[in-house]
């Protein structure tokens, strides 16, 4: 293993903290290694992202990484091109050795956000909709809200859509995650859906967490909006099957 970071020149172990670890000066291994043999730590290698999303080169010795010959888009440098462009590294921390990790997908993300940092909020609730998470959807709204340091506006993230994962929306994500819960909450907040539609345990649940509802233009209507394929959420909805057709049938996404 090599003894220090190429970016830093500090050897390749965190130190942990004292409160958390009950050890003073305990350290964990922190290297990831590139397909080119250079080591750096996590963080000072993303630290670079921007940088090497673009190039696809190492920072330290400037041999290009990727497996394949495939390169960033022309219209969106933080996608890559028509194939993926994996960057198989061996990344050795706390929890052991993970070979082949591709770290492409993390290194895009972080040079998209660093020329965007107005959209880690947006990614953060594409995330928590994933994972069904609606508690911690409404805590991220409502401090966006009341944040009058971050460029958008609760309506706003809730109709944006990631230029990372084909110009999906947080209701697209929610679908295609089975969320349900998420799937009525991103409705009563983002759509003209009628309140008595709504399954009487969403309506409770969303009186509970104090969310009202208003008006919602079809222009706004989180139900319309089209990733970058052009499939809407109904459409979307339609490929799923059992048990999301009844809500197809119905017509509640038209």
């Amino acid at each position: 293993m090599a003894a220090t970071c190429r970016a830093c020149q500090d050897p390749l172990v965190l130190t942990l903290d004292p409160e958390e670890s009950g050890d003073e000066g305990q350290t964990v291994p922190d290297d990831l290694e590139l397909p080119c043999g250079c080591h750096f730590h996590w963080q000072c290698l993303l630290d670079q992202s921007p940088e090497i999303a673009l190039s696809l080169k190492c920072p330290s010795c400037g041999a290009f990484l990727p497996t394949n010959g495939a390169g960033a888009s022309v219209t969106n440098p933080f996608r890559p091109a028509a194939e993926a462009t994996p960057i198989l590294t061996r990344y050795t921390n706390e929890g052991g050795v993970v070979d082949d990790l591709d770290i492409f997908p993390t290194l895009t993300e972080e040079a998209f956000l660093a020329a965007h940092p107005e959209a880690r909020p947006a990614r953060a609730m594409h995330t928590m909709a994933a994972e069904g998470d609606v508690a911690g959807i409404v805590e991220l709204l409502m401090d966006v809200d009341s944040d009058g340091d971050v460029d958008a506006t609760a309506a706003q993230l809730i109709r944006w859509t990631d230029p990372l994962n084909d110009g999906r929306s947080a209701l697209h994500v929610a679908l295609e995650s089975n969320q349900e819960e998420v799937f009525w909450l991103l409705l009563w907040l983002g759509s003209a859906v009628h309140t008595s539609v709504f399954p009487l345990a969403a309506v409770q649940g969303a009186e509970q967490l104090g969310l009202s509802r208003g008006p919602v233009s079809r222009d706004e209507d989180v139900r319309f909006i089209q990733d970058e394929a052009g499939r809407s959420p109904a459409q979307m909805l339609s490929e799923l099957g059992p048990p999301w057709s009844i809500y197809v049938e119905s017509g509640l996404l038209n």
